[in-house]
């Protein structure tokens, strides 16, 4: 009875791990896969109850170097930035040093509307405060007196709790406040309280002047003929609402911190994972949900670099893009989204390069017009460019994200970002468009052609 026993567990240990190396392996292809198709370039962990199952740099680290990118290799994370200022703020209120309902007017008097915009309206972009980097990002917010006296001259978006829209400003006077309240730099303040405890000895913020051999060249295109590096951006233009620089195994890190609740307790942190009433943003997390389980989530673009960081904290998951190209926040979101779906054994699928044909303006000038979804309120201006549809959705008059339609045939076009996505022209026996067949994740939705 003992062997057959034994016996057992050997076998359910045997498939534990086969189905755990499996999971590794899906997780590489996909990931080499994009890399393959030149849709990214970066470094991924992927880690799963305490296990970390993917750790690994792809593509060119410095094309003049000849470098490789590693695990180790270090990038700028861009407006992940704002969870760090966002958790020292909320350490400073765990402290009673300040609270979430303070007046802005209790640090700077004479700010425009002052009264009424409180820590938690910037924290939950909130605040009407117009987002400096729409307007100038190249202020140098090292100058505080004359960034403040900058924001309070802006136009403000709208009276103070009454709307949202995302605001790099409110955060950077996060940062000044984090300052005056903690008295110390607000680069002090994030080491004393998340980098040195979490031991993130290879996280930071002077990334200009980081070692060459230590960091990643951003780039703003990076294909095989074509290699433009990016200007870097100084750390003293986002400050806290994106200042930061990492590597993805010291993002892993801040997870478990967060995870075990080691930098702020599990009451503020709560607090921190619940969206504002007027937007699915908290504290500095995007929050959503993936396979029935809240995510939490922040991404980050700045000149060279794109970020994705997202946790699932029900299921201690933690998934980290970090890529050295300009314009790739959307494309490592997109590799987030089908990581998790092998984490959750959902169907995905695996991007392969495609070659497009070449197509009359003529054919092309037929498909422009105006199209709806309705069941699902959505329109979608359709436009022609050199050799591609252009299409423009909206939905309740908010714009969504642009999709470069490339043609298979004179009437079939792919996106070369969402290998998911396929449309077919429906033209009838006149030759006249009557819509678009719409094939998104094995759905297909039909849009009428109405202008």
């Amino acid at each position: 009875m003992k062997k057959i026993i034994v016996f057992a567990f050997v076998v359910a240990f045997s498939q534990i791990v086969f189905a755990q190396d499996s999971t590794v392996r899906k997780l590489d292809e996909l990931v080499t896969a994009f890399t393959n198709v030149g849709r990214f370039n970066g470094a991924v962990l992927v880690a799963q109850h305490g296990k970390i199952l993917l750790q690994k740099g792809y593509g060119i680290k410095n094309a003049e170097d000849k470098s490789i990118n590693e695990a180790s290799t270090r990038f700028q994370i861009a407006s992940v930035t704002k969870q760090f200022t966002s958790a020292v703020i909320l350490k400073l209120v765990e402290l009673h040093k300040m609270t979430l309902n303070d007046r802005l007017s209790e640090y700077y008097r004479d700010f425009p509307q002052g009264n009424l915009i409180t820590i938690k309206h910037l924290l939950t972009h909130t605040s009407g405060i117009r987002n400096f980097t729409e307007e100038d990002s190249s202020i140098n917010t090292a100058e505080e007196l004359k960034t403040v006296q900058y924001f309070e001259r802006l136009k403000p978006d709208f009276a103070p709790g009454t709307d949202w829209h995302y605001s790099n400003s409110g955060y950077v006077l996060l940062s000044y406040i984090i300052q005056k309240v903690a008295g110390m730099s607000y680069w002090q303040a994030v080491g004393k309280y998340i980098f040195t405890p979490l031991k993130m000895n290879n996280s930071g913020f002077d990334f200009i002047h980081l070692a060459r051999d230590k960091k990643a060249t951003g780039y703003d295109f990076l294909t095989d003929s074509s290699r433009q590096p990016a200007d870097i951006t100084d750390s003293t233009g986002p400050f806290g609402a994106g200042a930061i620089y990492s590597t993805v195994t010291d993002m892993y890190k801040w997870h478990l911190g967060l995870q075990t609740y080691k930098i702020v307790n599990k009451k503020w942190m709560d607090k921190a994972y619940t969206p504002c009433a007027l937007h699915n943003y908290g504290y500095g997390w995007q929050i959503d949900s993936v396979y029935g389980r809240k995510m939490v989530s922040h991404s980050g673009s700045i000149s060279g670099f794109g970020s994705n960081f997202a946790r699932i904290p029900e299921d201690d998951i933690c998934v980290v893009l970090l890529s050295n190209k300009s314009g790739s926040t959307g494309e490592v979101m997109h590799i987030t989204d089908k990581l998790l779906a092998v984490l959750y054994h959902q169907p995905y699928s695996i991007p392969v390069k495609l070659i497009p044909v070449a197509i009359e303006p003529a054919v092309l000038k037929k498909y422009i017009g105006t199209y709806t979804i309705e069941e699902i309120h959505l329109t979608m201006d359709v436009t022609a460019g050199d050799g591609i549809l252009i299409a423009q959705p909206k939905r309740d008059g908010h714009p969504g994200p642009t999709s470069l339609l490339h043609p298979l045939s004179n009437i079939i076009f792919y996106d070369e970002h969402d290998e998911d996505l396929k449309v077919t022209v429906d033209i009838d026996a006149t030759g006249e468009v009557k819509g678009l067949k719409i094939l998104q994740k094995g759905v297909t939705k039909y849009a009428n052609k109405i202008k």
